[in-house]
């Protein structure tokens, strides 16, 4: 179907794609430049580490400490320049489509694992938003992963069909954009009614669908409340199909609903997310079929029911079709509060400025969500391109017969569900979501969603660049997708010391992208996933530029050139340099310079904790010593924590292993700072030897102000605790004894 849907397509492209040619010659002249001061300051770096070991007039371990952070920080910094090599946006045209019964079918894939942590009713809004897209309803099948096995989700299902069978012709017939009904009553779109014949039949029809959402939002919130509503790690298989047997006509037609809820049990690995995934591809093949996957969050809501036809643009393209896996959209966030966003919490440099650079080589990274994926791209092997060998294949894919012969046509019809093997092809599909279905199969491993690292997204999207597929990014004008970001300084730094072990995962592994990457992929692409696994190193940097220099400064030890040198100007240029880039590039794509402070500030807080822990999770794995664990639990107090974000004050109720460190590290920069600012008043220390390491030591003091303002002046529920202080303050002073061994030799 989709190759005859190829071949009628008109003369006329359905995309076009704009390289941003300003944004390529100010990247490129900046790789330029920049890389010519580099040189100098290693060259100045070089030569100081020779004349010291030759006339030993200075101690060296602090000169070849601060020459590793500005290795690890080049290293860095070169694989991140593969990004800004050739950035590009891209236009789409939607009416240039084939008619809809031409159009392929589409499988939504939602996960869902805690109903405590994810209430069923942002999930439901998430499910109804996705049966609300504009795609023929008989193309488009929905299913939901219920991996917590709670029974409250499934009823959840059930009154959101109910529900959306007056929603969805509701949205259709009045042109109603905001397509979450969440989102639509709480009033976050005012361009919604754009087909009103009538005001009054609209208002009544709208305030008749708002009593129902209530009355809905209100079952579910009950149900979710109840004690029945909890995550049952030891559940079998159960799938249901919720059919809508009342909606005939196509103005009232619905997409069809599957709850999933695979088998869970303690004596078996669930591999979280991918394993979930891998068992939605499994079931949905004996269901739907579909040759395009919607991937998307429990929280991530439809708000553009236009993202499909745009999707289709680039998968129906002569073009592109035959090696294109998939189309990822950026994640939006409903609740980022403009320039109070300080838990950088948007992603902004990822989706608006990175996977535009990775799109103008061979397409950006898989993001976990918000994507249009090929099935086919995650089936790839060579048994199936011409002889069929069916050994191999129940060896690459299990013993389903029916699954298999699901691999060899592009996709089936929905389920008859009035038929008799109806009931037998459910309990196939029970085989398919068993524990025991993927032992001895390649699952995970050479099929399906990666397994091998915890962020599945990275692991399965190099995987499918390195057999040649390519992937596409497109950033319509009104985000396709909205969810919520995190909030909070506690899930910010687990979340991101997940993603750190996982990368560091990948980057210990024969699956490097240095290595494995690079003869299977573009150069700039293997640098592309290669900054990403190994940018947790940056800890290495940030710790060493964070102790050495103001350890030195507080023994009278210079590793930095003076003002009168003239590699003093070349330190300078660097910095200015790099900062004035960071700046143009939040400028260009549209977000506040209120976001250059909060990134800094971000990136140095995870770097000194996330990034640490996530990497020595990562090696202590490496090294089987798996039940080693730097993951803190949560102890975030909810309470006020809203209103913290939209004033822009950061929460602090968090694990001490994350405080600690960044207030012991803030404390012994305020304390190098303040001694020499003494020291130059009074007792004549020349500010023209020791003038960077005085500006570091305040630059950093001056970042980490929240952590100052937290344990001294705020006394709200979000401060930093006494006793955070005090831990604080002894390893600061503990620092600075046993650092002072390490400086002086």
């Amino acid at each position: 179907m989709a190759l005859q849907t190829i071949s009628n397509t008109p003369q006329y492209p359905l995309n076009l794609f704009h390289i941003q040619k300003t944004s390529l010659i100010i990247n490129r002249l900046y790789i330029l430049f920049h890389s010519i001061a580099i040189s100098l300051i290693f060259y100045f770096r070089t030569t100081s580490i020779i004349t010291i070991l030759n006339s030993k007039n200075q101690p060296l371990i602090p000169h070849l400490l601060i020459f590793i952070s500005e290795l690890t920080l080049t290293f860095i910094w070169i694989l991140n320049q593969a990004y800004y090599w050739r950035p590009i946006t891209r236009t789409v045209f939607p009416d240039r489509l084939p008619e809809d019964e031409n159009l392929p079918p589409i499988d939504v894939f939602i996960c869902t694992a805690d109903p405590r942590a994810e209430p069923p009713l942002g999930v439901m809004n998430t499910v109804i938003s996705a049966m609300a897209l504009n795609y023929p309803p008989e193309k488009l099948c929905v299913y939901v992963s219920d991996d917590g096995g709670c029974h409250v989700t499934l009823e959840a299902m059930r009154e959101a069909l109910k529900f959306a069978k007056m929603w969805v012709p509701f949205c259709n017939k009045y042109g109603v954009k905001t397509i979450c009904p969440a989102a639509y009553f709480a009033g976050q779109e005012i361009e919604d009614e754009v087909l009103v014949d009538s005001d009054d039949v609209f208002t009544d029809e709208k305030q008749m669908i708002k009593v129902e959402y209530e009355s809905f939002a209100q079952k579910v919130s009950r149900a979710s409340q109840s004690e029945s509503c909890i995550s049952n790690k030891d559940h079998s298989a159960f799938i249901e199909v919720l059919v809508d047997h009342e909606s005939t006509h196509d103005e009232t037609k619905m997409p069809l609903l599957v709850y999933v809820s695979r088998e869970k049990r303690p004596s078996h690995h669930h591999h979280f997310k991918a394993g979930a995934l891998n068992a939605l591809l499994r079931v949905s093949s004996l269901i739907s079929n579909s040759p395009y996957i919607l991937g998307l969050d429990c929280d991530m809501y439809c708000n553009d029911k236009n993202s499909a036809r745009q999707a289709m643009c680039f998968h129906l393209d002569p073009k592109l079709s035959s090696s294109l896996a998939f189309v990822q959209f950026p994640q939006t966030f409903h609740n980022v509060v403009g320039k109070h966003n300080i838990y950088e919490g948007d992603l902004r440099c990822i989706f608006k400025t990175l996977w535009l650079g990775m799109d103008g080589i061979k397409g950006p990274c898989l993001s976990g969500t918000c994507y249009y994926l090929k099935r086919e791209a995650l089936y790839e092997l060579p048994s199936m391109q011409k002889d069929i060998n069916l050994e191999e294949l129940k060896h690459c894919f299990g013993s389903s017969n029916d699954f298999i012969r699901s691999l060899l046509k592009k996709y089936s019809g929905k389920l008859d569900c009035q038929k008799d093997s109806f009931s037998e092809s459910l309990q196939e599909t029970r085989q398919l979501a068993s524990c025991e279905y993927e032992n001895d199969t390649k699952w995970g491993h050479e099929v399906g969603f990666r397994y091998f690292s915890v962020v599945e997204d990275y692991f399965t999207s190099f995987n499918m660049h390195c057999k040649h597929w390519s992937s596409v990014n497109y950033m319509p004008s009104r985000p396709s997708f909205m969810g919520s970001c995190v909030t909070n300084l506690n899930d910010l730094l687990i979340q991101n010391t997940r993603w750190g072990a996982g990368l560091m995962e990948v980057a210990l592994s024969r699956f490097s992208p240095l290595v494995y990457g690079l003869s299977r992929m573009p150069i700039l692409q293997s640098f592309c996933y290669a900054w990403m696994a190994f940018f947790p190193t940056n800890f290495v940097s940030l710790w060493i530029l964070s102790i050495v220099p103001s350890l030195s400064l507080l023994n009278n030890i210079t590793v930095y050139p003076k003002v009168t040198d003239p590699y003093f100007l070349v330190l300078v240029y660097v910095f200015v340099l790099s900062n004035l880039q960071h700046i143009r590039e939040i400028h260009s794509t549209g977000a506040s310079l209120h976001s250059w402070k909060h990134e800094q500030r971000v990136w140095m807080m995870k770097g000194i904790t996330s990034h640490l822990y996530g990497t020595t999770h990562a090696i202590m794995e490496k090294l089987g010593f798996k039940e080693a664990n730097f993951l803190p639990t949560n102890k975030v107090i909810n309470e006020d924590e809203a209103k913290l974000h939209q004033m822009g004050i950061f929460n602090f109720q968090t694990s001490s292993i994350f405080l600690v460190p960044l207030c012991s590290l803030v404390i012994l920069n305020l304390m190098a700072f303040v001694v020499t600012i003494i020291g130059i008043m009074f007792y004549k220390v020349y500010i023209n030897e020791v003038f960077v390491q005085m500006f570091l030591s305040f630059y950093i003091a001056l970042m980490g102000y929240p952590l100052l303002e937290g344990m001294i002046l705020r006394k709200d529920k979000g401060r930093i605790a006494s006793n955070v202080s005090c831990y604080s303050l002894v390893f600061s002073f503990c620092i600075f004894s046993f650092g002072k061994f390490l400086v002086i030799y």
